[in-house]
């Protein structure tokens, strides 16, 4: 929601939605400090006035609900009309202690970047990507992935402070058991828990319930000197020394706290000859969690137990997938680690959209994206498949191989006939001279040869040429009828090979013995022979 005034449009640029619940209260105002009525927007959309269209002269201020931070908090806010201007919004704190006081909202925060082996939360919600925005006051709780195979360099809690963090998100350094054992690198601890439970809370303390058997294990080579342990603890005496037996006593300097109790509370540090150390947080309580309740039909859970450091496995049936955390534990905070997951059908992204496929000649006959649907592909006219003609939706949400490609269906060059050639050489559609479906080629002979087959061909779908190349095969023509008489045999033409009788008429003969005969290149060996009188003889 946004509102006149330079001040209002400023603060609203710093809020998320602000959704339209308002409670008006009105007073006489004179028409100098009177505001006009508020122009309003729900997730960016005009919302226009319908809903508001009331005589805004004599309001004073306008209190709504908002839905503040990335969680969508709910928060009580108000615009206040002063001087003729809408200033706001102010809203409620969260804080309980506040006494119902307004505040302006102060300026988000951006998380632009998670170390990878870092893991952050807010308000008990994982954070796994980078690019969140978070309100004024957002505290965030950090802790490497790995206790005790890496140590936390940096403030475990930043918090947003007017649009900055107090404190970056800190690093992971790897610890002894990731450099080869190094002596510039801290102790690495290992945790075993033989009995009890326990739980790593999001600050990246250990919570163990009363009772349990916790061993802390520190690494580091022996023949470098011994380690040390010390806590801060005032009442612990613990077991400290070398492991026992014969694969782990180089390596392995244990501390053990056996049936833990609250006292036992406290920080555990190992600090190697150099100085360089690590250390573990230990916080013992009796806390129990909520017992789960499921709503999702499809979802199945296996829960050890609600007492701190229990774990529910959740699972979806073949064709679904989790979407949230998997597996939760109860944490000293009396709630589970994350909020509990659901399932949603396993679905493969839609090709359908007019960005699903990026290939302009690519078309679908086919298209079921959910697990274990097809999606079958064609080609528009003119163009074939390169590549598999189906694919499946996998388990994964993935298809099951890349899409096909469509490629231009192309004939080759045609084989010009000898004593041939091409009336039409370029056609449309030519590419490098491999002609495009549609392309015609026409033929013809050279001379006194004879076009043998079909003068017109055609690049089909196939790839080939609608009918194979044509001859030239090479003819005599008609030489006429002499004079007096007449040739056998008459035809249009003659193929090489070919004899001409001349048949002269009654009174008249021919003085030429030899016949024209049809050559090889398309000629007759010699000249038609005359029929002559008797009497010139």
């Amino acid at each position: 929601m946004h509102c006149k005034g330079e001040l209002l449009r400023k603060a609203l640029l710093l809020t998320t939605v602000l959704k339209i619940h308002a409670r008006v209260i009105r007073q006489d105002l004179s028409p100098s400090v009177s505001c006009p009525a508020p122009l309003l927007t729900v997730n960016g959309t005009d919302a226009g006035n319908s809903r508001l269209n009331a005589d805004y002269r004599r309001v004073r201020e306008v209190k709504f609900s908002g839905a503040i931070g990335p969680l969508g908090e709910k928060r009580l806010c108000k615009i206040k009309c002063i001087g003729g201007q809408w200033v706001g919004p102010l809203c409620l704190s969260d804080d309980q202690k506040d006494n119902g006081r307004f505040h302006p909202l102060f300026r988000n925060c951006k998380l632009e970047y998670i170390n990878p082996h870092l893991i952050v939360t807010f308000r008990n919600v994982p954070i796994q990507t980078a690019g969140w925005i978070f309100p004024h006051g957002a505290k965030l709780q950090t802790r490497c992935r790995e206790l005790g195979l890496y140590k936390l360099l940096g403030s475990a809690s930043p918090k947003c402070q007017n649009g900055a963090w107090t404190h970056k998100l800190p690093s992971c350094v790897p610890t002894t058991l990731l450099t080869n054992f190094t002596e510039d690198a801290p102790p690495t601890i290992l945790i075993k828990i033989p009995s009890g439970s326990a739980s790593v809370e999001p600050g990246g303390d250990l919570a163990v319930y009363p009772g349990s058997t916790i061993h802390l294990e520190c690494l580091f080579s022996r023949r470098l000197g011994s380690p040390d342990w010390t806590w801060t603890s005032p009442l612990g005496q613990y077991l400290t020394g070398w492991a026992i037996s014969s694969e782990e006593r180089d390596w392995k300097y244990r501390l053990s706290i056996y049936y833990a109790k609250s006292q036992d509370s406290g920080t555990f540090t190992c600090a190697t000859p150099r100085g360089i150390t690590n250390s573990i947080t230990l916080h013992v309580a009796a806390v129990h969690c909520d017992p789960i309740s499921i709503s999702n039909m499809h979802l199945s859970v296996r829960v050890e137990g609600t007492r701190l450091g229990h774990k529910a496995v959740f699972q979806c049936p073949v064709g679904f997938r989790i979407k949230g955390i998997a597996n939760l534990t109860c944490q000293a905070s009396g709630k589970w680690s994350s909020i509990i997951p659901s399932c949603e059908p396993v679905r493969c992204p839609a090709l359908d959209s007019p960005a699903g496929l990026e290939e302009p000649h690519l078309k679908l006959e086919e298209h079921n994206s959910s697990y274990g649907g097809r999606a079958v592909f064609s080609c528009t006219w003119g163009y074939k498949l390169v590549g598999p003609p189906g694919i499946e939706c996998e388990i994964n949400g993935n298809w099951s191989g890349p899409l096909p490609k469509c490629i231009p269906i192309q004939c080759p060059p045609p084989v010009t006939p000898l004593y041939g050639h091409l009336i039409q050489s370029e056609a449309a559609g030519m590419d490098g001279e491999r002609y495009a479906v549609g392309s015609l080629v026409q033929f013809a002979c050279k001379g006194a040869h004879v076009l043998e087959g079909e003068a017109s061909i055609i690049c089909t779908e196939t790839g080939f040429w609608s009918h194979p190349p044509p001859f030239c095969k090479p003819r005599c023509s008609y030489l006429g009828e002499p004079k007096n008489g007449h040739t056998a045999p008459s035809k249009f033409s003659y193929e090489p090979g070919d004899e001409l009788q001349v048949i002269c008429d009654p009174g008249y003969e021919t003085p030429v013995e030899p016949r024209p005969k049809c050559m090889e290149n398309g000629n007759w060996s010699m000249p038609l022979p005359h029929c002559t009188n008797y009497s010139q003889i």
